[in-house]
């Protein structure tokens, strides 16, 4: 068997949606196992659609996801160029073969009268097919008419009767009726080639042997193995993937939330969380794991263990792999990942000292099981900058307004101003004494004493926080942080 080749082929008309990074993750998986060469080929054809902002953000996107390529427009290769707008020449060129093996005609039908024959034909409930019209014209009136200036498209001339069958990896055997194909258009009377020509050119070219892409291209796949007959080429194996759903089973789009692999990063996903979870949309490993690195993918990925179902897009289960994630991340590594966000809130001085990251660590280390991204962080992270206790909610004020409470804030503020800067064990050994002192215990001494120093009814664990807010309250904050004595003491006027 020759050595494997896949390719991604994405068109730059758009951000990288999380469906086509699916499709360019398992044709990387499947070429990384089998030890092969994938390749990134650009489809930049739609010349009113296609941006260099989207090019080079789809480059960066992939690079961001964790993916590389063997060839391609930057990296070059063999079987170049990459991007179709370069290869014009080779479509011409095998066009212009196929009209002199008659295997194709020159069609001068306007768009204006394909549009009247398809409204017709539907509405006789026919399948809105070309009608051949211009078939019968002599290659040598067709070639005079065009010489003149007159515009037309190639089509393929098919057979309309019999069937086209293929073995699809993912869905067996699939059979098309010519009868309802009619004759495809190979270039356009703008000069410029119909996908479903321009990608068999391409694949056979560039000596591809496994297309592997999403179901919405089934249809597609009949056309272009009648272009491979033409031209005497054998057909590469397909295999198409289901498509990617929201949870209402419609397809993907904004209104179920992020889609796009640029708004992932933006929100603070990692690249080796969503890269594992797109690997686990319609296929699943053999021993039932989940949290996977991209190493441990390549080993277990089988292309024959993929659905033919529509894989289901469950925000819910990535924020869960995300999590997963993060925890693999030294205190180190969730530092850098973080300061991005961290900074955009304007929370971090311009300049860090290696005590505001040996603290910085350390909160993240407390805080990050609680976010499912990273982008969540900032807000985790008012709890240390923000006190404000005319905006507590009413269950925080009711327990701060309890005769009980206004003795436990009394006890421990004095207990606090004499011992200074507290540690957790300090502050514990403080705690035992206003039990002693007030006689209360349980919920009626720590509901006060937490909502008193953060304003909450929930959150951080307290011998997590006293030690940060402290130690955090000596660094200089754009927006200061006060210690629990300064916050024991606005309770305490908050109270009078």
């Amino acid at each position: 068997m020759s050595k494997v080749r896949v390719r991604f082929a994405p068109s730059p008309t758009g951000y990288l949606h999380v469906g086509n990074a699916r499709t360019a993750l398992f044709n990387w998986l499947f070429a990384r196992q089998k030890k092969g060469v994938f390749i990134l080929r650009v489809e930049d054809t739609d010349i009113e659609r296609s941006r260099p902002e989207y090019y080079e953000r789809l480059l960066s996107d992939l690079r961001w996801l964790g993916l590389d390529w063997d060839e391609g427009p930057d990296v070059g290769g063999a079987y170049g160029p990459y991007l179709q707008s370069q290869r014009m020449d080779l479509y011409h060129r095998y066009g212009q073969q196929l009209l002199a093996e008659r295997k194709a005609y020159y069609c001068f039908c306007s768009p204006e009268e394909l549009e009247i024959a398809r409204q017709g034909a539907l509405a006789a409930g026919k399948m809105p097919i070309y009608s051949g019209r211009c078939r019968n014209i002599s290659p040598e009136e067709a070639a005079a008419r065009v010489a003149r200036g007159e515009k037309a498209a190639v089509r393929l001339r098919t057979p309309n009767q019999g069937e086209i069958v293929f073995n699809d990896l993912v869905r067996g055997n699939l059979c098309f009726q010519l009868e309802v194909i009619g004759d495809p258009i190979l270039i356009r009377s703008n000069g410029m080639p119909a996908y479903n020509y321009a990608v068999v050119i391409d694949d056979h070219l560039m000596a591809v042997t496994h297309v592997i892409r999403g179901e919405d291209h089934i249809s597609n796949t009949p056309r272009q193995i009648l272009v491979y007959q033409a031209l005497g080429w054998e057909a590469p194996q397909f295999a198409h993937l289901a498509m990617v759903m929201g949870e209402d089973n419609t397809r993907l789009s904004k209104r179920h939330g992020a889609t796009s692999v640029d708004q992932f990063a933006q929100d603070g996903f990692l690249p080796e969380a969503l890269f594992n979870y797109l690997a686990l949309l319609g296929w699943s490993p053999p021993e039932g794991q989940e949290v996977l690195e991209p190493e441990e993918l390549v080993k277990l990925f089988d292309l024959t263990r993929v659905s033919r179902s529509a894989a289901i897009f469950d925000y819910q289960k990535l924020y869960w792999l995300n999590r997963q994630h993060l925890k693999r991340l030294s205190s180190r590594e969730k530092l850098e990942k973080a300061l991005p966000f961290l900074r955009q809130a304007g929370l971090l001085p311009e300049k860090l000292t290696a005590d505001h990251q040996a603290w910085l660590e350390r909160a993240l280390e407390a805080l990050v099981e609680g976010v499912d991204k990273l982008s969540d962080l900032a807000a985790q992270f008012e709890l240390f900058f923000t006190f404000r206790l005319d905006q507590m909610d009413e269950e925080a004020q009711a327990i701060l307004k309890e005769e009980s409470a206004k003795k436990v804030i009394q006890a421990l503020g004095e207990e606090i101003d004499q011992q200074g800067r507290l540690n957790f064990n300090d502050f514990a050994a403080i705690v035992q004494r206003v039990r002693q002192k007030t006689g209360l215990k349980g919920r009626a001494l720590f509901h006060p004493i937490r909502v008193a120093l953060t304003g909450q009814t929930s959150g951080l664990e307290l011998d997590k926080f006293i030690p940060l807010i402290e130690e955090g309250a000596t660094l200089s904050w754009p927006r200061p942080m006060l210690s629990c004595q300064a916050r024991l003491n606005l309770a305490q006027e908050w109270l009078r």
